[in-house]
This record gives structure tokens, C-alpha cells and sequence, in this order.
């Protein structure tokens, strides 16, 4: 006697569909906080930002208590550790081995490429929106003169520029070297070598367009005019678009060992 069996339906409706733009970002934001170092990066930064906005109200004069001279101060934490995350995002596919996963699932390596910058923009802004509040309720509390809201809104655009580009540029480095400890060690080291030798003479009048410190220092700080965006943009250039078009050649032709 023979048992007759139902055929049974699968449902593979998309299941050959390429991840979206949108769930790629999810995924590498992911990467970035998921992990025991991306969580207490960012745990760090949200601590320092608030550690350092409340020693300037207590230690501070009434002039330091004004929204733009408690902005300068608490924007420094994520200027230093956004840059790192982003080295981080990108070396972890090769020091973590999960390249050949990633790049199995998503073989345009262009759209891994595409992703990690979006979420890296998406974290940078986020840091933003965090210190920018952590700074608002200390200037509400701190309770100083007249006028501390000045120029609130041009430093808050201009600091998201500031952020972006530095995050881009770690994110740059990571992609060149794809190893964290060069990459982060290149990272510091290049701008703080090229200050140095802009210090020259000879270099007087190039320095401001190519040193990152003075063409981006300012941007948190004061609100620009169109010579200090033009060195913005030329310093940008040279140390974020750059390490970006060869560090997308370079992840496109690597190799990626199991």
C-alpha cells in the first residue's frame, strides 16, 4: 500500500534577490557598533562628550559657557575616535577573515564599498545630533549672559562637515592600507609629520590649503568665510578623496583569503 505525499511548496520568492542599498547600510552600521570595540568606541565618545561639557560649566568662565565655546570643546572626543572607527569598518573584513563572506554575498564589491561610506556618514551625523544636545542642555543649565546662542546653527553645519570628512578619511586610510595598526598609526602620523615640515618657510604660503589642523581646525570653532571653505575643500581633497579613489581601486583588485 503505497502513502501519497503532499508536495511541499517552497517559498523562494526573493530569496535570489540582491540586498538593497538600505539593508547593506543596516548591516555595516551593524559592524560598527556590534562589535566589543565599536560598542565602547562609541560608549567612549558619548562619556568624554558629556565629561568634557561638564568640567568647562564648573571650571569655566561665564564667557566659556556659551553654546559656540562648549561646542569647540566637546566635539573633540568624536574628531579623534570617528576617524578610527572608520579605519575599523573597513581593515575588520581583512583582519576579522569576514572579506569572503561579505564579498560572496555581495560580489559587486562596489556596493560594499558604497555602504560602509553611507553608514559611516550616518554615524558621524548621529555623533552630531548626540553632542550637539549634550551641548544644548549644558548652555540651558549653564544659564550664561546674553548672546550664547550665537552662531549656534552655521558651527553646527559646519562641524557636520568637519565630522564627515573626518570619518570619510579614516574610513580612506582603511582602505589603502587595509590593516588597522598602519592605517590608524598613518592616520595620526601623516598630518602631524606634514605640520611639521609646513612649518618651513618655504611651505608658508601652502600650508593653510594643505594642513588638515589649519584648513578643518577652525570649522567647529568659528563660522568660515569663502577663502577658509576653499582650504577646506583643497585639504579634503588631498587627504580624503584621494586615499578614497585608491583605496576603491585597490579593494576592487585585492584578493580575499579565506
Amino acid at each position: 500500500m503505497s502513502t501519497l505525499t503532499a508536495p511541499i511548496r517552497l517559498h523562494t520568492e526573493g530569496a535570489y534577490a540582491r540586498p538593497g542599498l538600505g539593508r547593506l547600510v543596516g548591516v555595516e552600521l551593524r559592524k560598527i557598533v556590534d562589535t566589543r570595540a565599536g560598542f565602547w568606541m562609541q560608549a567612549a565618545t558619548v562619556a568624554l562628550t558629556v565629561l568634557v561639557v561638564i568640567v568647562a560649566i564648573v571650571t569655566g568662565e561665564e564667557a566659556d559657557r556659551t553654546f559656540a565655546a562648549l561646542f569647540s570643546n566637546a566635539v573633540m572626543p568624536a574628531a579623534v575616535l570617528l576617524p578610527i572607527a572608520g579605519v575599523l569598518l573597513i581593515t575588520s573584513e581583512w583582519s576579522q577573515r569576514t572579506g569572503m563572506i561579505t564579498f560572496a554575498l555581495v560580489p559587486v564589491r562596489s556596493r560594499v564599498v558604497a555602504a560602509k561610506l553611507v553608514a559611516s556618514v550616518v554615524l558621524a551625523l548621529g555623533m552630531l545630533a548626540m553632542l550637539a544636545g549634550v551641548v544644548a542642555a549644558g548652555a540651558l543649565v549653564a544659564s550664561p549672559a546674553e548672546g550664547a546662542w550665537t552662531d549656534a546653527a552655521p558651527l553646527i553645519g559646519q562641524t557636520a562637515v568637519y565630522l564627515v570628512g573626518g570619518m570619510l578619511t579614516g574610513v580612506a586610510f582603511g582602505m589603502v592600507l587595509l590593516a588597522s595598526a598602519p592605517a590608524i598609526v598613518a592616520l595620526f602620523a601623516l598630518p602631524i609629520a606634514w605640520t611639521g615640515i609646513a612649518t618651513l618657510s618655504f611651505f608658508e604660503n601652502a600650508a593653510p590649503w594643505l594642513d588638515t589642523r589649519l584648513a578643518l581646525g577652525p570649522m567647529p570653532e568659528e563660522v568660515m568665510s569663502s577663502t577658509q571653505w576653499a582650504r577646506a575643500g583643497t585639504a579634503l581633497a588631498i587627504w580624503m578623496l584621494l586615499p578614497l579613489l585608491v583605496g576603491t581601486w585597490r579593494i576592487a583588485r585585492r584578493e580575499v583569503a579565506a
